[in-house]
């Protein structure tokens, strides 16, 4: 069954602010959930001119999570099926992310997954009921959650996706002078914007596709959650940034991530295997130029 579900996350910032927010939030994060032997690998970052979104900036990324699986996904499925690619579209204020199963692409039995996460980003505090335009049958299915950045969860995926332990009701930010975040503050912050996220997920296989749905709607909760208190965090660091400037750090990024993934892979490949030069790298994003129309 297609799971509708729609988050908003309400921000006390421009939308305009937010656009570099989101991008040196993602950089950040990508730095410090890459490791030697799981991260993220940048495929693809450029420039394209899309059917349904206009110019946009095109990515593709693998994600290599798997220890942060559910056990019970672990048990019936191998690691290396779990890698994660994501192919986004941003057209900012307007962005659309799929999702699929790497490894499970090469098998026609998992060719009917889908995860989509499309967003728009408004400058009103979460008051619009239809931004995406869905149809009545779409909103009948459709459940709404706010999402409130000065609260903190402490679910399994919250755990799994790291914790900002910041205290939104005495944080003020040093540059800005926004904050505290206290009751009601989505009422009065001046400015303010909101993140759309409408996520849809089908995963029709018998036995385990709910059990899946759900994880994978909680999972996305949880970073929604989390990348967005790290928004507002962190914003002495990338406020007053431009686009340029983070677009060059955004390409520095994705060439760290890429060789550090490279050259530890190519530490446990030559460890493995004494006889090959230590300069052979099983790891290399030009192997991977693979981009998926789902």
């Amino acid at each position: 069954m297609v799971q509708i579900k729609e988050f908003r996350i309400v921000m006390p910032m421009s939308v305009e602010e937010y656009q570099v927010a989101q991008m040196y939030m993602v950089m950040r994060m990508q730095q410090q959930n890459t490791n030697g032997s799981e991260g993220v690998e940048v495929l693809e970052n450029r420039p394209v001119v899309d059917d349904q979104m206009g110019k946009s900036q095109y990515t593709s990324k693998l994600y290599r999570f798997q220890s942060k699986a559910p056990t019970w996904l672990k048990a019936f499925a191998s690691l290396e099926s779990l890698i994660m690619q994501e192919e986004a579209w941003n057209s900012y204020p307007r962005c659309k992310t799929e999702f699929n199963l790497f490894e499970f692409l090469q098998c026609p039995y998992f060719s009917k997954f889908c995860l989509t996460v499309d967003t728009i980003h408004k400058a009103d505090n979460g008051d619009s009921e239809n931004v995406h335009g869905l149809t009545k049958e779409q909103l009948a299915a459709r459940e709404v959650e706010i999402i409130d950045i000065a609260s903190a969860a402490n679910d399994y995926w919250s755990y799994i996706v790291g914790s900002n332990t910041t205290d939104f009701t005495k944080f003020k930010s040093t540059r800005t002078g926004r904050g505290p975040l206290l009751d009601g503050w989505q009422k009065s912050s001046n400015p303010v914007m909101t993140a759309y996220k409408l996520v849809i997920v089908d995963a029709p296989y018998w036995g385990f596709g709910y059990r899946l749905e759900q994880a994978l709607i909680a999972g996305e909760r949880a970073l929604f959650l989390e990348s967005h208190r790290n928004c507002f965090s962190w914003i002495d660091e990338w406020f007053g940034m431009t686009m340029q400037e983070i677009r060059q750090l955004e390409l520095k990024s994705d060439s760290a991530l890429n060789q550090k993934l490279m050259v530890e892979a190519g530490h446990r490949w030559s460890d493995e295997n004494e006889d090959v030069p230590s300069n052979r790298l099983p790891l290399k994003s030009e192997e991977h130029k693979l981009a998926v129309d789902a």
